[in-house]
């Protein structure tokens, strides 16, 4: 049997089986979690033990459900943390935690493409952001980290961070038009867009 670690969550404590990883259960739009303002963290609440479980369950959890991120809040922790995988040069994917990120626009130019939630699942719509952002954060142990991200890179740290906000895509989006479920954009819009390419 592993250890046991706890952490304050709401009124009560979680208890974490610290040896074995978990499948976290996914908030879905409507649930008032996801539209809270997330709380940051401090330097000695990321060295726990809890957190970092908590950081292993959601990187468990993102695989699982097979999403590109995942944000505190979509697991029912209102915590300025979230999980995303960052391809890298050699086509490999890099799964970072980014804890209390802030993030800046390089320039002004924006882009336009497809997003998708796993707190709104089957759902897909275009949304604007810029197309390049400088993120500062926190990694895992409390270190503060740098990075720019051009593209796709660009669009997951900041739709995670809206999550920390309590902004879901709906609200980026400029025209409700390419709204559509995910069996539809496979039928009709990722056709389009290939034409259009």
């Amino acid at each position: 049997m592993g250890r046991l670690g706890q952490r304050a969550v709401g009124d009560g404590i979680q208890r974490y089986n610290l040896t074995v990883m978990a499948i976290l259960k996914v908030a879905h739009m409507g649930h008032p979690v996801l539209r809270k303002q997330a709380k940051a963290l401090e330097p000695t609440e990321i060295r726990t033990p809890g957190f970092q479980k908590l950081v292993d369950d959601m990187i468990e959890t993102m695989h699982e459900y097979a999403g590109i991120g995942l944000a505190g809040p979509q697991v029912h922790e209102s915590l300025r943390l979230f999980i995303a995988g960052l391809e890298q040069a050699d086509g490999s994917l890099k799964v970072l935690p980014f804890v209390n990120p802030e993030i800046s626009p390089v320039g002004t130019a924006l882009a336009e493409d497809w997003e998708g939630c796993l707190s709104i699942p089957d759902i897909r719509g275009k949304v604007v952001r810029p197309a390049e952002v400088v993120v500062r954060a926190l990694d895992r142990r409390g270190k503060p980290f740098e990075m720019t991200l051009r593209g796709y890179p660009a669009r997951v740290v900041q739709h995670e961070t809206d999550h920390l906000d309590g902004i879901l895509f709906f609200d980026r989006m400029k025209s409700f038009e390419t709204l559509t479920f995910l069996e539809e954009y496979s039928r009709f819009w990722r056709e389009r867009d290939t034409e259009d390419d």
